[in-house]
């Protein structure tokens, strides 16, 4: 293990299964610190502030993003998300591995400020499996799923810009190969 853990960034398209991945691998391996982003989005049934999501007014983000207090920050299907700064600094300096679940506009950003982060891309085994678990959610009106669509056409379409890419054919081995490239085992 090197002398301080790297930041380790996990993109994909939306719907891809980052969150389902992150959170087997947290389970295996609770050291591995996930950041917790702001957003400007309403909590789904579930979630909890703090734990999911710093939920923040439309003011709060502004001034986040004002202060430079985010590492980076995207808008998307009409809110805006990011990650603070602090934090994740705090972790790294304490050796402590730090994985962020973005998305392509942030995790360019983030090569941008932190060029050393290792860049990870989460490819759906085929389009036809995407689309299935995009429409599958049941949780956003029709229109929402069509953006996401077209995000995720340009998302995919920049996989060359990451250092790796895992393929989510199984959650277990997705799981298990993206903790190997976090610097913990």
């Amino acid at each position: 293990m090197s002398e301080r853990p790297r930041l380790t960034v996990l993109s994909g398209p939306s719907g891809v299964g980052k969150s389902t991945v992150v959170a087997h691998m947290r389970k295996e391996h609770p050291e591995v610190w996930l950041s917790v982003s702001a957003t400007t989005r309403k909590p789904r049934p579930g979630e909890q502030h703090g734990v999911h999501y710093f939920f923040v007014t439309d003011d709060e983000m502004d001034k986040l993003i004002a202060n430079g207090e985010l590492l980076e920050w995207a808008e998307f299907a009409g809110n805006r998300y990011g990650t603070p700064r602090a934090a994740v600094l705090e972790h790294l300096e304490a050796g402590v591995p730090v994985l962020l679940e973005i998305d392509l506009q942030g995790a360019r950003q983030v090569r941008e400020s932190m060029p050393e982060a290792q860049l990870v891309f989460l490819a759906p085994p085929s389009w036809e499996e995407l689309v299935r678990r995009l429409t599958g959610r049941g949780t956003e009106p029709p229109e929402v799923i069509e953006r996401r669509l077209e995000a995720a056409r340009i998302e995919l379409a920049a996989e060359p810009e990451f250092d790796a890419t895992l393929v989510n054919t199984s959650v277990e081995d997705v799981a298990r190969e993206l903790l190997a490239l976090t610097d913990v085992v």
